[in-house]
């Protein structure tokens, strides 16, 4: 324990009772009380006080960490610093006990350890979930919170992110050794607005904005979208939830719904942080789809064996899933293996790119009909 934060106890003490995760302390004239749930004394002298506060140091320090070091600065940033050590399960001795060997916690793909020091300062690591188990010597080393925004920039294979909260921050790397300020700054940087969110849903003060409000909202080429809540609007929306907000494509727990009478049935995620609202993704995807659902259908006739049909549903689910990458070129087995799907190609494709000859707008078929006569 540091003489500061003995100096500091008895300064608030002077001014205020102190009654914090265990501890308590109170002055009365020219006399003091101190309380843990293990001792409690009263008429100490302010060296009494002193000596008694050194045996009980996890109390003391840890009461000087919460209200000196951490403070009112932010109560986001307060809750999520105690969440990383649990501390609404744990008593002060208990967490101590934990912290030494250091308290793991997922958020999203991030791995976020809290360990302790002797003077019951909290150091904080971060590194991918993936690399859990890695040496940190094999890792690059970051210490400035803020380049926590160029790796959640590229994924894996240095492709833009366009949403931070898709399965695919690269890995690789570690912040050893940040204080707690640091640390809120570099989650942000990799998840912005998800401590935020995750507090505001805790403390009950989410504000939900569901799809009906949001795309009612929407102005400019956007204004496409509210097409889709005529009619069928309802069942193009489940359409939408399930393709963007599962967990293999967004680690975000999706909590809006069609309106707030309608709930959506497609599964909304079991992230730790929630979405209050359709994301930008979602808008420009759906002002996409908006457009393409408006074509008429039409009916195609092709020559398919059964395992020509099979195999285009394999690729389609491949696609879908982001499994292409994972599909070795010898594995002709897969039907989304590309030298099988190369093969389909030259068998099934016309000179145009059409499958089995067949154009795709009607005016060509005819067209090409008129031609053979």
């Amino acid at each position: 324990m540091r003489e500061e934060q003995l100096d500091a106890l008895v300064r608030h003490v002077d001014e205020q009772p102190i009654d914090f995760d265990g501890l308590s302390v109170s002055r009365d004239g020219d006399s003091y009380a101190f309380e843990t749930p293990e001792v409690a004394q009263d008429a100490l002298s302010e060296s009494g006080l002193r000596d008694i506060a050194v045996d009980a140091e996890p109390y003391v320090t840890n009461w000087y960490y919460w209200e000196v070091e951490v403070g009112d600065r932010g109560r986001h940033r307060h809750a999520f610093l105690r969440k990383l050590e649990a501390a609404d399960e744990w008593s002060v001795p208990e967490r101590y006990a934990e912290l030494a060997d250091g308290v793991h916690t997922e958020w999203g793909e991030l791995r976020i350890t809290a360990t302790l020091d002797a003077a019951g300062e909290r150091r904080y690591e971060i590194r991918h979930e993936d690399d859990a188990d890695a040496d940190r010597s094999k890792l690059d080393e970051y210490t400035d919170p803020l380049d926590a925004r160029e790796l959640a920039t590229f994924d894996d294979r240095g492709r833009y992110r366009p949403l931070k909260t898709a399965p695919t921050i690269v890995s690789g790397w570690v912040f050893p050794e940040l204080d707690g300020r640091d640390l809120i700054e570099a989650v942000d940087a990799f998840y912005p607005a998800t401590i935020a969110n995750w507090n505001l849903e805790r403390e009950g003060e989410l504000d939900v904005s569901h799809w009906e409000e949001t795309v009612e909202r929407q102005t400019g080429i956007y204004s496409v979208i509210e097409t889709w809540n005529r009619g069928g609007g309802h069942e193009h929306v489940e359409w939408v939830a399930e393709t963007c907000c599962d967990d293999s494509q967004c680690l975000k727990r999706r909590e809006w719904q069609y309106n707030e009478e309608t709930e959506l049935e497609a599964d909304g995620g079991d992230g730790v942080f929630p979405c209050r609202e359709p994301c930008s993704l979602v808008i420009a995807a759906s002002r996409k789809w908006t457009r393409l659902e408006s074509e008429e259908t039409q009916t195609y006739e092709f020559e398919l064996t059964p395992s020509e049909k099979e195999q285009i549903e394999d690729i389609i689910d491949a696609v879908a899933d982001g499994r292409i990458d994972d599909i070795r070129e010898a594995d002709v087995y897969e039907g989304a293996n590309r030298y099988r799907t190369r093969f389909l190609r030259t068998k099934r494709f016309d000179e145009d790119g059409n499958l089995s000859g067949t154009p795709t707008d009607r005016a060509d078929e005819e067209e090409a009909a008129g031609h053979d006569d």
